[in-house]
């Protein structure tokens, strides 16, 4: 569907457009042109309000931009005009209701810079996203080894283990689908790019919980959506509420059915369905709506907290109404926090 039509849809006013394309250099830009093509487009996306980040590497451009739409349709209309690049291609448009790059006028990362004195160097302004293409790269290339080492050396530099995943391996994830869905690598290659970076999660040292949320002793069942392959998001969760001192159990269901016997059986605090962090899947909300529902049924007079995520939640493309879930996750960081919260809220209101 054409951004157009999407706004004929929508209220301008209280949503965001975005918009993700790659295209060709006319020819290869210096530090100092690179530096000056970023300084125009920052104060001009400042202006229009519009954010987002740019990769440069080997003479192609990939940008995602985000903003008011009428404000990113007079930019894409600069952008499509532009005589530096060529080649231009629309990889993807949407209409959301929320930003991912709220502080970035223009976050910009160029593995061609000299300047940085180590390619894909982090830059103390960018946190971990310019460590993304190089991330992909390894996945891709089924370097385990390499992928490891990334993460030690990133532990070992001092960067938080939250930060890792959500400014690293999340996007990371979603990076690759944006591959596959490119024709960039097959769907063999992503399968264990993303198991990869599983196994990487596991080694990323999190944050101590503070020992008044340890002392509380809740229980989640976290689950894949029935029938989804991707359980990356999953699978971090389960480190992350097994070091806050949660009951975990972990399902993998073919049907709702069976995703239904095992939360009436175990009936826990809280449930988490997670979708693929690759793909965004917003063509299976119904699907999910009607899991949601059946889960609840299971155990109908048991206060279980329902929570979802995935890439179509990441990208805030759905949220956790139109599922009729308690919580949609943007990031798997900050989500055990969050659900203690919504259990103590139920259990009050019930009380």
């Amino acid at each position: 569907m054409s951004l157009e039509l999407k706004l004929a849809e929508t209220d301008p006013a209280n949503w965001i457009a975005t918009l993700t394309y790659r295209s060709v250099a006319a020819v290869d830009l210096s530090a100092r042109e690179l530096q000056d093509l970023t300084t125009q487009a920052r104060a001009r996306n400042h202006k229009a309000g519009v954010t987002g980040m740019m990769i440069y590497q080997d003479g192609q451009f990939f940008q995602k931009l985000e903003g008011p739409p009428e404000s990113l349709k007079t930019i894409w209309a600069s952008i499509s005009a532009d005589r530096r690049h060529r080649d231009i291609e629309m990889l993807s448009e949407h209409i959301v209701p929320a930003r991912l790059f709220s502080d970035w006028d223009l976050l910009v990362y160029s593995r061609n810079d000299p300047a940085s004195g180590n390619p894909g160097a982090i830059s103390e302004n960018s946190g971990l996203f310019a460590k993304v293409p190089v991330l992909v790269d390894l996945a891709l290339g089924g370097d385990d080894i390499g992928i490891n080492t990334l993460i030690a050396s990133l532990a070992e530099q001092g960067w938080d283990g939250d930060v890792i995943l959500g400014q690293l391996l999340e996007p990371t994830a979603r990076a690759l689908g944006d591959a596959w869905l490119a024709d960039d690598c097959t769907e063999l290659d992503l399968t264990m790019g993303l198991s990869m970076l599983q196994l990487a999660g596991h080694a990323v040292r999190h944050r101590p919980t503070p020992e008044a949320i340890r002392e509380t002793k809740y229980s989640i069942l976290l689950a894949t959506a029935p029938g989804e392959p991707h359980m990356l998001g999953t699978s971090m969760l389960a480190d992350l509420f097994t070091d806050a001192g949660w009951h975990v159990d972990m399902a993998f269901p073919d049907s709702n059915e069976a995703l239904a016997n095992q939360l009436g059986s175990q009936r826990p605090d809280a449930l988490d369905i997670g979708m693929s962090d690759a793909f965004s899947r917003s063509h299976t909300l119904a699907t999910l709506r009607q899991t949601i529902l059946k889960s609840r049924e299971a155990s109908p007079d048991h206060l279980t907290v329902v929570s979802v995520g995935g890439r179509m939640f990441a990208e805030a493309a759905a949220t956790a109404d139109s599922v009729g879930a308690d919580h949609a996750r943007q990031s798997v960081v900050g989500t055990t926090v969050r659900i203690a919260e919504l259990i103590r809220q139920k259990r009050q209101i019930r009380s």
